[in-house]
């Protein structure tokens, strides 16, 4: 009897292990799908407000909270961007993007401080020197007239945190074909979520776990908050706006990142089955693990818990508690997996015992 319980501790431990490569590999993928060039929540937002002249199959947005701008040209004409001095600096058309080695925008561009030393070619007057660095008609630039570059909060959002603000609006030039294109839009502050509000319910979902591995009767507790965090991946990979400039792009930008989600939500299945047919000690495994994997897919996203704007196709709210689901439930369900693996894993039996149940079996 001994051996069978053992046999079914390593068949458990197998499909763990099974478990752990799958879950590897999906990670894998990009680590943050779910942010706009590595940040996923600020108290910035900028926007373009309006273009001085059509442009059409041209799509110009701020990327970034405002750090950046992305232009999309989806035309047969050829788009140009200009500098700081009114230099040509950028050229985005059917053959892809060409930047002008001589244009000072070129290297100031590539810091989003804008701190850099400019190389002795680097002349607003000369003449364009282009060099292409993209085949595909779409480029992203950190553009200093969008965005706050100081690391001091502006002195109208100093004054007053808890209010919103227009930081300042801007003005960018460009060409499209020979017809002048001027872009305006503005630079906007808001004051980050209550902390008196999230951070208690943030501190409750891994207490929540901890609880669950501690003081459950069976891994079902467990098993509850290993669906309600997985189905929050979901819930964040499907709120998610998709880059790119097709509809082919952004199903391939999805189904990158959907790999992850995909493989979590079958480990997570295989768990909650196990907790539902009293299979304790394997649910509680598989809750461990599939809340490391949360806790790196959330990482990434923490900028969520205390920025005004979000990324998101939803309300602001639920992305927010998406996130932390994935990163206090991760963590929750980690400290609470650790308590019932402990709780759950069978008793072995001691060689008195075992020498008892022999002369019970032979008398």
């Amino acid at each position: 009897m001994a051996s069978r319980s053992v046999r079914g501790v390593l068949a458990r431990i197998s499909l763990v292990a099974s478990a752990v490569v799958a879950l590897a590999l999906a990670g894998a993928g990009p680590a943050a799908a779910h942010t706009d060039r590595g940040v996923a929540g600020s108290n910035y937002a900028g926007r373009v407000l309006t273009i001085s002249e059509p442009m059409p199959g041209v799509s110009v947005q701020v990327t970034e909270f405002g750090d950046s701008l992305e232009l999309l040209n989806g035309s047969s004409v050829t788009v140009t961007v200009y500098g700081y001095s009114d230099e040509e600096y950028l050229r985005i058309g059917p053959d892809g993007v060409w930047r002008n080695a001589n244009s000072p925008a070129t290297y100031i561009n590539l810091r989003r401080d804008g701190v850099t030393d400019l190389p002795p070619n680097a002349d607003p007057r000369a003449t364009p020197d282009w060099q292409q660095v993209s085949t595909q008609p779409e480029y992203s630039w950190h553009d200093h007239r969008t965005h706050w570059m100081s690391s001091t909060l502006p002195p109208q959002v100093a004054a007053d945190q808890d209010s919103h603000h227009t930081v300042f609006e801007w003005q960018v030039p460009l060409a499209y074909g020979d017809a002048a294109v001027l872009v305006e839009g503005e630079l906007t502050w808001s004051p980050p979520p209550s902390k008196a509000l999230w951070w208690p319910v943030y501190l409750l979902i891994p207490v929540a776990g901890l609880m669950a591995g501690l003081r459950g009767r069976t891994a079902r507790p467990l098993a509850a908050l290993l669906t309600a965090s997985a189905g929050a991946a979901v819930w964040h990979l499907l709120a998610t706006p998709q880059s790119g400039l097709t509809a082919v792009d952004r199903a391939l930008s999805l189904g990158a990142a959907s790999l992850p989600a995909i493989v979590l939500v079958a480990v997570t299945a295989v768990g909650v089955r196990a907790a539902v047919s009293g299979k304790d000690l394997l649910a509680a495994m598989l809750s461990g693990l599939v809340g490391f994997m949360l806790l790196v897919q959330g990482l990434p996203d923490v900028d969520v818990l205390w920025g005004a704007n979000v990324i998101t196709g939803g309300p602001v709210a639920i992305a927010r508690l998406s996130a932390a689901l994935l990163i206090f439930g991760g963590v929750g369900l980690m400290a609470g997996a650790t308590v019932a693996v402990r709780r759950f894993r069978p008793a072995v039996p001691s060689s008195s015992d075992q020498q008892q149940a022999e002369r019970a079996r032979t008398a």
